[in-house]
């Protein structure tokens, strides 16, 4: 189109579009929408309501209605102009406001490559996650918005190079998905194309002249293979039509590229579609063209009895004629309807139709697409979101049974502990064992389309644990596996909290209360907002009890510049410090040893002055504290209280065997260590990781290299044993 005439647009929504009433309003959505933008002008050069002209007619050639027409010719008008919702509201109704504002959301998340700094991924992460909640008011917002952006591809040249490159992998990487999930074929199609010519051009430009150089005669064979197909379905007393077609581009690169095959062996160039009256018709249909032409194995699909996920019903075989490979597609004709224009024709318009948003009716046909809005809903990890779209719902081409007959769409490599969580939560949690095609399976195995899968599960089932997280391959699994997880250990490190604040608390003198409102005032810059968060944090080890308990008695905490000179300026002194650490010239600093390596009387030590930590203790030959400015160490040392306990982290790791637990926490307890903490996993090769936190007094009360040397005696299938 080019010029803003409506005459266009008119000409072509009176075919399907005749009650009066919609149509004035129609052309009252372009007058407002041509008066402000007047003045306003594209990239390009020309006046800028020609844009949302296009995108209206994009939009009535998948005879969408009334409403969605007008939220094409507005799409634009709050963002590049003084208009406000309210106004789109008082003149068009609510329903057209909506669409136009979501639209016009869309338009301001701006995503990204795949090389970004965590804050852009976690940014983008938040731009997909509004998109979809977008979706979920109204699904019809991503369709004006699909049509947008094809009009914008199509003018892509008047850009600079870097915005080209740009938009065309956004287009790539979000829309063209977008469009197939929701089965508009001819729309992902172009957009894919267009994307490709900028992204990859000499590629394209090989590809294209290719299939130009060939296309004289593979219209004649697709013409001559029509004809055949009629004149023998016509003598078989079966009414049907055919078109021919050949496929877009970019899906021919993308073959040759996952089969590693050559242009002239890409078997569907060569495709016929055949309609026919009634699903009946279809099957009939594809035994008479197997009788006639060599059926080539294992290329028959049957989409009607299990439609893709987008809704995407046909019969696909593949024959020889005359030592050539014809794909033919034989479907309804409201199925060719499905094929080209997707969940967009729900929308096709007809005068009777009850005009209703019908958000529920398709997240009932499109389950991925009503799963998608429920995680989206409530998922707290941007990333999950991310994850979920890029990962679960584009890469999706895995689709087994349940025992009922449904079908669930899952990514390719899924296994059953994946359906299981895509079932339910709950299904996933109580999970004990796996039954696919009758056969019991691990929960490792890889599930293929086809595949039947029965979950077995027990209220007395122990539930996931970490090993799960590495047999998963979708995000939707993974997300709800580690909020299991991390709702278990929370419990789990609330007690160990609490166990080591009451035991720092009751070790002072001073008197002190504590309410949830002093730990929110203390506390909430280190997310602890309750009692409960503070002993979550004490016990996540990012909260020292010793810290907690000074801030709450009200012990003054010195900056780090007062620290350096207190200490600069202080008269030397020998005392006793309640951390068993002695720093001469200061009374009972704040001090901290540092987690990273664990130091225990016995171990050379040095101390660093850290910011609004104190002093921080570390062992000499830490590798954290080499890289630590010089001018922060402090002396430290040690002091003769041997009433405190301490503690070291271990990693064992061991090949599995019964009773390996019992034999690893007797062999410390005897070697005058304290178990304070236990957690232990296994792998697929039978080897066992232990974990320990054991206390102790001093080093020469547990000397590991001892412990590592009683171990290799007592265990020859021990694998490696060490400090962390």
């Amino acid at each position: 189109m080019s010029t803003n005439d409506f005459s266009v647009l008119e000409k072509q929504v009176k075919k399907y579009i005749k009650n009066k009433k919609d149509l004035a309003q129609i052309q009252d959505a372009y007058n407002y929408a041509k008066s402000k933008h007047e003045g306003q002008f594209r990239k390009s050069g020309e006046e800028y309501i020609i844009h949302p002209l296009e995108v209206a007619l994009i939009l009535s050639e998948y005879h969408t209605d009334p409403v969605t027409i007008m939220a094409g010719l507005l799409h634009d008008v709050i963002e590049d102009t003084i208009v406000t919702y309210d106004e789109i509201k008082e003149h068009f109704g609510e329903e057209v406001a909506l669409l136009t504002e979501g639209v016009t959301k869309l338009g301001q998340y701006k995503f990204k490559g795949e090389a970004q700094e965590v804050e852009k991924i976690a940014a983008q992460a938040k731009n997909y996650q509004k998109m979809l909640l977008a979706m979920a008011k109204d699904i019809r917002v991503i369709i004006v918005k699909l049509a947008d952006r094809l009009n914008n591809m199509r003018t892509l040249s008047a850009l600079p190079e870097v915005k080209q490159q740009r938009i065309a992998r956004e287009t790539m990487e979000i829309y063209a998905p977008l469009a197939h999930r929701l089965g508009m074929y001819v729309l992902k199609a172009e957009l894919e194309d267009t994307s490709f010519k900028y992204i990859n051009p000499d590629t394209y430009k090989k590809i294209a002249r290719l299939i130009s150089d060939t296309k004289f005669d593979r219209q004649s064979d697709i013409e001559m293979m029509q004809t055949n197909i009629e004149d023998l379905l016509s003598e078989n007393k079966v009414p049907s039509n055919s078109k021919g077609r050949i496929k877009n581009i970019y899906s021919v690169h993308k073959k040759m590229v996952d089969r590693n095959k050559e242009f002239e062996e890409i078997f569907d160039l060569l495709a016929v579609r055949v309609i026919v009256k009634d699903i009946e018709s279809c099957y009939r249909t594809i035994g008479i063209i197997h009788s006639k032409w060599t059926p080539i194995p294992n290329r028959f699909k049957d989409y009607i009895a299990m439609p893709k996920p987008n809704m995407y019903q046909s019969l696909h075989t593949s024959v020889i004629s005359n030592g050539k490979v014809y794909e033919i597609q034989i479907r309804t004709k409201e199925m060719d309807e499905i094929a080209e224009y997707g969940v967009a024709a729900h929308w096709a318009y007809k005068e009777t139709k009850i005009k209703t948003i019908m958000t529920d009716e398709v997240s009932k046909k499109l389950k991925w697409y009503g799963d998608l809005i429920k995680f989206t809903k409530e998922s707290d990890d941007d990333q999950d979101v991310l994850n979920l779209l890029r990962d679960d719902i584009f890469q999706s081409n895995v689709y087994v049974f349940t025992p009922n007959g449904d079908i669930i769409d899952l990514k390719k490599g899924s296994t059953p502990l994946d359906f299981a969580f895509r079932i339910h939560s709950q299904v996933g949690i109580k999970t004990v064992g796996a039954i696919v095609n009758g056969k019991i399976v691990p929960l490792e195995y890889e599930l293929q389309t086809g595949d039947i899968v029965n979950m077995k599960t027990s209220t007395n089932s122990f539930g996931p644990n970490d090993n799960w997280l590495k047999i998963v391959k979708t995000s939707n699994a993974k997300s709800k596996i580690k909020n299991y997880l991390n709702k278990r250990r929370r419990s789990t490190l609330v007690d160990m909290g609490k166990e080591d604040f009451l035991r720092e608390s009751n070790s002072r003198k001073e008197e002190f209360t504590i309410t949830d409102k002093k730990v929110n005032e203390l506390f909430s810059h280190k997310g602890a907002k309750t009692i409960e968060d503070l002993y979550y944090e004490i016990g996540k080890n990012t909260i020292s009890p010793v810290s907690a308990v000074n801030s709450l008695i009200g012990e003054v905490k010195y900056t780090e510049e007062a620290l350096i000179q207190r200490i600069n300026e202080s008269v030397y002194l020998d005392v006793k410090s309640d951390s068993n650490i002695i720093v001469e010239g200061l009374k009972n600093p704040s001090i901290k040893l540092s987690n990273c390596c664990t130091p225990i009387p016995g171990d050379r030590i040095t101390g660093y002055i850290s910011k609004g930590t104190g002093i921080a203790v570390h062992r000499t030959k830490c590798n954290n504290l080499q890289s630590l400015s010089e001018s922060r160490y402090i002396e430290v040392f040690w002091g003769n209280d041997n009433t405190r306990q301490y503690s070291v982290n271990i990693k064992v790791n061991v090949s599995n065997r019964d009773n390996i637990l019992a034999e690893i926490i007797n062999t410390v307890t005897s070697a005058k260590g304290k178990v304070l903490q236990v957690a232990a996993s296994s792998n697929n090769r039978l080897e066992g990781v232990v974990k320990l936190k054991v206390g102790i007094k001093n080093k020469k009360e547990f000397q590991i290299l001892r412990f590592r040397q009683l171990i290799l005696l007592q265990w020859p299938w021990l694998l490696e044993i060490c400090l962390i």
